[in-house]
């Protein structure tokens, strides 16, 4: 017995990964995503950049650990989170598959995941948007690589920044308990 195409019209987020695809994806693009794929996996681009800032800035080696605990931290929940909900990633025949993964889930992007947080955390401790300028290209990476739905990297963003927040939170909470033990 032979398979029969699906005739079942493709899902609203699916649509949107075929436009992203057929408008962006060009060569040069596709192998720019797939470095950031790379650099974002397991988010050890994000633990190696904690490190060089651990390294060179005594002062602030508190700050820089907590960018590595970040995006480690939203790492690992966003990995729980796919385990329980075990939503399938894009498997449309029009959506082109352009890099590797390590699991089969989607939701909700690692990557996005990783990168919000840890684009947070370095752009309180810099001073600089490195939000609004790391996130968006991460994000658009995981669709124009087939990877993910768009609401997975939205939700992963949303789970990055959350995770950025409690490591601020604790953070604050360090430096209050430092402040009244040394009455500065």
């Amino acid at each position: 017995m032979s398979a029969v195409p699906s005739t079942k019209p493709a899902s609203p987020e699916v649509k949107i990964i075929n436009a992203v695809q057929a408008r962006i994806a060009t060569p040069e693009v596709i192998k720019a995503a797939r470095g950031m794929s790379h650099f974002g996996e397991h988010a050890l681009g994000w633990v190696g950049i904690a490190a060089a800032g651990w390294l060179v800035d005594k002062p602030r080696r508190r700050q820089w650990a907590g960018v590595a605990v970040g995006a480690v931290g939203a790492h690992a929940a966003s990995i729980v989170i796919k385990r329980v909900v075990r939503r399938p990633r894009p498997n449309d025949p029009s959506v082109q598959v352009n890099v590797s993964t390590p699991s089969k889930l989607s939701f909700p992007s690692s990557h996005a995941t990783s990168t919000t947080a840890a684009a947070v955390l370095l752009g309180r401790l810099t001073g600089l948007p490195l939000p609004a300028v790391l996130v968006p290209p991460m994000l658009l990476s995981r669709v124009v690589l087939g990877v993910h739905y768009p609401s997975d990297v939205l939700a992963g963003s949303a789970l990055g920044a959350a995770s950025a927040a409690v490591v601020l939170a604790a953070e604050k909470r360090l430096d209050d308990r430092h402040r009244k033990s040394f009455g500065s």
